[in-house]
């Protein structure tokens, strides 16, 4: 017996999937309605530490995931300049534990499809174009579900895992939303040089971080991280161009990106730096956020995706575990979560803080590992 029979999910993320995944698999009734047409297509890459790939076993996808991501170990810190010296390898930490890399980068459209498919592999019903539109409660054990301005029908549970600009989340009357941290950062997939085998970081130079983390055998995704600006409307020629500025005090593999970013076909994106977290429950009766809805960071510790996952995890671990959805879960649920979260999202900020403000050029490496062995002391 679970706690739900039937649920409603809005979104078709990381979190989204995997809690549809998890609940499908224990027999539950699951409808995921997604507001874009179709899975996305486009994207950069995407770090995922050992936690995240902790909850993809449990998933059933880590196979898949690892044949096409990029598994590593380790960090290292570059200078920029000649030669782009190394100036420190930092240990991995394993946050996923001994079984699992510390990390892996990946493609995020891949990754978004292979979840979709293990998500119909277990019997999800996907439904595309379709936007959480109002949800009301039922008393304290349902809840109707429009999507698109009609009646979805009758629910146990109805998940916004929305993304950081969640209707649900306003449905619901939550007003904690992303705020800017006032830094940007510039992604662009290229190929990756045989010499990168793990995630590199630059530190000091024109940008607050340059860095890449390679995706597979033959791509990785570069980025750059910089004060941020109202970058809407540009070309993507007009991208490339401002990231090969930017990039120019930077050598080593650098140099190979930048002959990527002259083409034609360079994909680049950008955007801002948000965070916020809800401080309180994420819940309002039988509705719940998760994820980017609940809680969202700067990647500078690379673990947006992994807590989102965790999210998930526990949460559906929960439910089926349960007999009833009733306030003992709920505290459950955010007596596990809420602190990690909460201590992530602030261990994320913390890091862009300080290189706001603080020269470019002090010891970020010393604080970058102190960061990552609280998060596995967390995990």
């Amino acid at each position: 017996m679970t706690a739900v029979q039937k649920v409603a999910i809005a979104g078709s993320g990381a979190a989204a999937l995997a809690t549809a995944i998890q609940l499908a698999k224990a027999g539950v009734e699951v409808d995921v309605f997604e507001l874009k047409p179709e899975l996305s297509t486009v994207g950069s890459g995407i770090t995922l530490q050992g936690n995240a790939l902790r909850v993809f076993d449990a998933l059933g996808v880590w196979s898949r995931i690892r044949e096409i991501g990029y598994p590593f170990d380790g960090l290292s810190i570059r200078a920029p300049g000649p030669g782009a010296p190394v100036i420190a390898d930092l240990p991995e930490v394993q946050t996923g534990g001994p079984d699992y890399p510390a990390a892996m980068g990946m493609y995020r459209p891949d990754l978004n499809r292979v979840l979709l498919e293990r998500a119909e592999e277990v019997g999800v019903s996907i439904h595309f174009a379709s936007a959480v539109t109002a949800a009301e409660a039922l008393g304290d054990d349902a809840v109707e579900v429009w999507v698109n301005g009609e009646s979805a029908g009758r629910y146990d549970l109805l998940v916004g895992a929305d993304g950081v600009h969640s209707s649900v989340r306003d449905l619901i009357g939550i007003d904690t939303g992303p705020v800017r941290t006032g830094m940007g950062i510039w992604r662009a997939q290229v190929s990756r040089p045989p010499e990168v085998e793990h995630s590199e970081l630059y530190y000091g130079g024109p940008a607050y971080i340059a860095g890449y983390t390679p995706t597979g055998e033959d791509s990785m995704y570069a980025f750059l991280v910089e004060a941020s600006h109202d970058r809407a409307g540009i070309t993507s020629g007009e991208a490339a161009r401002l990231m090969i500025e930017q990039s120019l005090a930077y050598q080593g593999p650098w140099e190979s990106i930048r002959r990527d970013l002259e083409g034609s076909d360079a994909r680049v994106n950008y955007t801002w730096f948000t965070s916020h977290i809800v401080p309180d429950a994420w819940n309002r009766g039988c509705i719940v956020i998760i994820g980017d809805a609940a809680h969202s960071c700067p990647p500078t510790i690379a673990q947006g995706a992994a807590q989102a996952l965790e999210d998930a995890f526990v949460l559906s671990e929960l439910l089926v575990a349960a007999d009833v959805l009733d306030e003992s879960l709920w505290e459950a649920f955010h007596r596990r979560r809420l602190p990690r979260a909460t201590a992530v999202v602030e261990a994320s900020v913390q890091l862009g803080r300080w290189q706001l403000e603080h020269d470019r050029d002090a010891d970020a490496p010393g604080l970058i590992f102190g960061i990552a062995r609280q998060m596995a002391e967390l995990a």
